[in-house]
């Protein structure tokens, strides 16, 4: 049995917002939607600092996702798998605390 090795590293295309959703847009026509909810960074931003997202490739090619103003970064390959945000809950409620500040 053999085991077929896929090399495709998806590309982001655009990112949104809508209905609570995080919306992205891949160059070969995929739409992944995933509920805000799994990144709170993202929930509790402004509109404005939701737009402010560019991509960046890591080490091996694949496409992340990154808002500095958040400190929040999102792998592709984590939401085609499914993967919510793994910050705790203490780091969300210092980086809230902070923000709250400014």
């Amino acid at each position: 049995m053999s085991i077929a090795t896929i090399e495709i590293q998806p590309r982001v295309e655009v990112v949104e917002f809508a209905d609570g959703m995080l919306s992205v847009r891949l160059v070969d026509g995929r739409i992944v939607l995933v509920p805000l909810e799994w990144y709170p960074r993202l929930l509790y931003a402004s509109a404005d600092e939701r737009q402010a997202w560019r991509v960046f490739e890591d080490s091996d090619g694949r496409d992340i996702i990154f808002w500095e103003q958040l400190d929040e970064l999102i792998p592709v390959i984590a939401l085609l798998a499914g993967v919510p945000s793994r910050e705790s809950r203490r780091s969300l409620e210092q980086w809230l605390a902070s923000k709250g500040a400014q």
